[in-house]
């Protein structure tokens, strides 16, 4: 990824120089191994002086937004969309949410859980920032979780669907414009079972979002009256699939519903079709198994079946709007990861406005937030008590590179939300 000449000095050290950049170009900044960069949408200085102001100051100054995505490794791309999609919102509105303009500083977390308690405290406690935007990998999210409820750091998530963000740890300066594991997956249950499978096999690497996401499509599954006939799985981000595969060739299930995304879902679905299974043993997955991933993935893809709350084809205008904006961005086409960042700043929005651009009404912000119905590029957009949403998961199909629509599989799917008790 392209990083700013002036970013670092030679040795790989960050350059401390602060940037200024206007409000109408926000360029997607690339950043190194836990480097911050700092820039956009108004001088930092500026911010900083806004800690001493009077109220009636403070709604003035920029709001500091902390992004702690990952910027390398094999969720990079899935980082860089929602970041993205953030700032296409934030151009689309002049710069301005509810009246505050708006200040980046962004952390690249590389999806590590060991540095993300350190990384969530730099940002909350050095950087001062006002809202945390983050992050894709659910191990990390925890820690950002954790952090966010000791600080009352208001933290949206835009990607990991760990289950106890909205669930045991549900609390009001916690939200999500993603999904939850449970949300996506557990409607594939009676989807797959309806086509007639009755033995399936799972594959997924180990860690939170892996386990949550088979876990949700066993108890849909298995409610309708499938049986499991094993349950697969490597340490994450290991993409040696080879063994695993042989194994799925073994067994002989009727198909297999996997979980992977970014560049393990691409070596996954060319390995399974480079095996021939994909002739045999139909391969169906959470939408991030091609989401994002499936040009990557070329023919094997095609056919392949997922549950996600987006599809490419999706015929609202919203959607249109979003993803001919999005292109006109960046040149790439948009995806979920995209849209779920997309839909960050408008709920952060949604917040300000009910607050009239005053931060300190946190009470105001959060009431806001919790009662937007946002007109997203995904359908219609609302939120539950735990603050995780309330929307549609389609059934999709890769063809020709692109996941259509084939039916809405579940209509306005609403997590559980248990152990919650906000």
């Amino acid at each position: 990824m392209r990083r700013p000449a002036d970013a670092f000095h030679p040795d790989g050290s960050p350059n401390r120089r602060r940037h200024t950049m206007s409000h109408s170009t926000f360029p997607p900044g690339s950043i190194g191994r836990r480097k911050f960069l700092l820039g956009s949408a108004g001088l930092l200085t500026a911010g900083a002086a806004s800690r001493f102001a009077t109220p009636a100051l403070a709604q003035t100054a920029p709001l500091r937004v902390g992004f702690m995505l990952p910027y390398s490794g094999t969720f990079a791309k899935l980082g860089k969309f929602i970041d993205d999609g953030f700032r296409l919102y934030v151009e689309q509105n002049g710069g301005v949410l509810g009246g505050r303009r708006i200040e980046f500083i962004q952390v690249d977390d590389e999806s590590k859980p060991e540095s993300a308690t350190d990384n969530m405290n730099r940002l909350v406690g050095r950087e001062k920032v006002d809202v945390v935007i983050g992050t894709v990998h659910s191990g990390v999210a925890m820690a950002m979780v954790k952090v966010a409820r000791d600080t009352n750091t208001m933290l949206i998530i835009p990607n990991a669907g760990v289950n106890e963000a909205t669930g045991p740890l549900c609390a009001p300066n916690i939200f999500r414009t993603s999904f939850s594991n449970w949300q996506v997956c557990h409607p594939m249950g009676k989807v797959m079972f309806d086509a007639g499978h009755r033995n399936v096999a799972t594959i997924t690497w180990r860690y939170a979002a892996g386990t949550q996401m088979i876990d949700a499509f066993k108890e849909g599954f298995t409610k309708a009256g499938g049986k499991i006939a094993e349950d697969l799985a490597l340490p994450f981000p290991e993409v040696e699939f080879q063994a695993l595969i042989t194994r799925i060739a073994t067994l002989k299930p009727d198909a297999v519903f996997a979980f992977f995304a970014g560049g393990g879902a691409v070596k996954f679905v060319k390995d399974y079709a480079a095996a021939g299974l994909d002739k045999s043993i139909p391969l169906y997955g959470a939408g991030f198994l091609t989401d994002g991933t499936a040009p990557a993935q070329g023919a094997a893809a095609n056919g392949v079946k997922t549950t996600l709350h987006y599809a490419d084809d999706l015929d609202n205008p919203a959607n249109k709007r979003f993803l001919e904006a999005f292109k006109a961005k960046t040149g790439q086409d948009g995806d979920i990861y995209a849209v779920q960042g997309y839909d960050a700043a408008a709920l952060l929005k949604a917040g300000l406005e009910a607050a009239k651009g005053d931060w300190s009404q946190r009470g105001a912000v959060v009431a806001g937030m919790r009662a937007a119905k946002i007109d997203s590029p995904r359908g219609p957009l609302s939120f539950n008590r735990a603050n995780n949403p309330i929307q549609n998961v389609y059934l999709r199909e890769v063809r020709n590179g692109r996941n259509e629509l084939i039916s809405i599989a579940g209509q306005a799917v609403d997590d559980p939300a248990r152990g919650c008790r906000a």
